[in-house]
């Protein structure tokens, strides 16, 4: 009576001692709370909507869905034109701006947010694939977005914490996002019973293309994924291959279908990107260094399993961007989250263990002072000093993306030396320049202008489908040197139908054309005489 007494009471009385919190709550409290503020500063980033990189095309692309569902033309120049632009979501989206009237940037905000939701839910359902743990996947999302270097780093379809806050409303984000939740549902299908039917597999297929029409490098990345799915999922038997088939047959018929630009043309699209993509094998310690950390914890994964998920996705990822290094194919470079994302996930799992979300609930188990469960709890401590000291630095490495939704004079000074400030954007020319008028810009203008709906001679980016876009490149240098004669720049006004003029770099002050107002950092709209 008295040890019942003693053990129902002792709660309620003055005496009695709380037990300490075990130390793995406490790990996992931190993981989850430093989520938490990492998915609200994301959150404030939408609100936010900060302009740098590919802002420009995207919002252009929804510019000409807004005003023709059926037939937009070339997003950035006045020409008819295909465009990979126009993939299934920005069809959405355009709709949706056609629809509600909301500006375009009220509808890209509406991206990010769609994108945002579907990458942390995708990542969540994946990370459930490999591991019950209730600190998973908070530490899965850490890790994705802080895992990296030193340098700061952005490009899109990358999920470092300073690219996403750039990149949040773009298509590869939401193309992400889509890849995880395939991954999962892939994962799910092939551990089943039954394989799933006939209507689950053309349902992955479409998924599939979908990606692959949405952005188009993610969806390579999401191919890779797929691929070591099957080989860890030891797939066998000829049903499950012949459901494999006609899943593959199903995406490339969403592929061929797809009305608006033809994907497979865009095999023959590579060496034109290849310059620009060179940049993404620079520099690789100082941008993806931490993330030896979780290229260290695949080792263990795959001395126990040769097959394991993420062993295999991390090879096959490799290999890619390998093979693109040495045969000087560096638009390849782009499938480096097919290397970066299985890592970094090792690297959280390390943290809680090996314990898969099938059969978890056994794993692990066995008396508490066996030297077993202390030899795993010791090196899982172990871990999780190591991984989270790297998010420490990935953090701090990354702590400027505060910049974007606190303001410049209230961030400490070590903070705001880190702090990128974003482009001002062109709005300042929407009251004069209207919707479908042809502007002659070049550089960062070029890349701005298209998104309030305004034109350009020459595309701010490389358009496999515009037959002359060197031409037109040519013409807008020439147009911009100092000692181009009036009668050649009227000449080209008057091919292409340009009526405003952005000057960037001053080079036309004192010419024929008329100024009309002048922009933040220094540029000048000119009307053409």
């Amino acid at each position: 009576m008295n040890v019942r007494f003693v053990s129902s009471a002792g709660s309620g009385r003055a005496g009695a001692r709380r037990a300490p919190a075990h130390p793995a709550a406490i790990g996992r409290t931190i993981a989850q709370a430093a989520a938490a503020l990492v998915l609200v500063l994301l959150v404030l980033l939408v609100v936010r909507l900060p302009w740098a990189g590919d802002l420009g095309i995207h919002a252009a692309t929804v510019q000409r869905l807004r005003h023709s569902l059926l037939d937009p033309g070339n997003p950035l120049v006045d020409a008819d034109t295909p465009s990979p632009y126009y993939s299934p979501w920005m069809l959405v989206l355009g709709g949706t701006a056609r629809v509600t009237g909301l500006d375009v940037f009220t509808v890209l905000r509406l991206a990010g947010a769609a994108g945002l939701v579907l990458l942390v839910t995708g990542i969540w359902r994946y990370i459930r694939t490999l591991s019950a743990h209730p600190a998973a996947p908070a530490l899965a999302l850490l890790s994705l977005l802080l895992l990296w270097g030193t340098t700061p780093f952005l490009w899109s379809g990358f999920l470092g914490l300073n690219s996403l806050a750039l990149t949040v409303a773009y298509p590869s984000t939401f193309t992400l996002g889509l890849a995880f939740h395939f991954w999962a549902w892939l994962t799910g299908v092939l551990r089943g019973p039954a394989d799933g039917g006939w209507g689950v597999w053309l349902g992955l297929g479409v998924l599939w293309g979908v990606i692959l029409l949405c952005h188009q490098f993610s969806g390579v990345v999401a191919s890779v994924g797929a691929v070591a799915t099957v080989v860890a999922a030891r797939a066998s038997g000829r049903g499950v291959w012949l459901r494999l088939g006609v899943a593959v047959a199903a995406g490339v018929v969403v592929l061929w279908a797809w009305p608006y630009y033809d994907f497979f043309a865009l095999l023959r699209a590579g060496e034109g990107l290849e310059s620009v993509h060179r940049v993404l094998y620079a520099e690789p310690v100082a941008r993806y260094g931490l993330v030896l950390v979780g290229v260290a914890a695949l080792v263990p994964r795959w001395l126990r399993d040769r097959r394991d998920p993420l062993v295999v996705f991390f090879g096959l990822g490799a290999l890619v961007v390998s093979a693109g290094w040495l045969t000087g194919h560096y638009s390849w470079g782009r499938g480096l989250s097919a290397a970066l994302v299985p890592a970094q996930l090792g690297a959280a799992l390390a943290v809680v263990g090996a314990e898969r979300s099938v059969g978890a609930a056994g794993a692990g188990s066995g008396s508490v002072g066996a030297p077993g469960v202390r030899r795993r709890r010791w090196v899982r401590g172990g871990w999780a000093v190591l991984v989270g000291g790297a998010l420490l630095v990935g953090g701090w490495a990354q702590v400027g993306t505060l910049g974007y939704v606190v303001p410049r004079d209230g961030l400490p000074e070590v903070v705001e030396e880190r702090y990128r400030v974003p482009w001002a954007g062109y709005r300042w020319i929407t009251p004069w320049v209207r919707y479908g008028d042809v502007v002659m810009a070049e550089g960062r203008s070029a890349r701005q202008v298209p998104a309030y709906g305004a034109y350009t001679v020459a595309p701010g980016y490389p358009d496999f489908f515009l037959s002359d876009e060197g031409r037109r490149a040519a013409l807008t240098d020439v147009y911009f040197a100092e000692r181009t004669p009036e009668s050649v720049r009227r000449e080209v006004e008057r091919e292409f139908g340009v009526r405003w003029v952005v000057d960037r770099r001053g080079v036309l002050g004192g010419t024929a054309l008329r100024v009309v107002a002048r922009g933040p950092e220094g540029e000048v709209l000119y009307a053409v005489p």
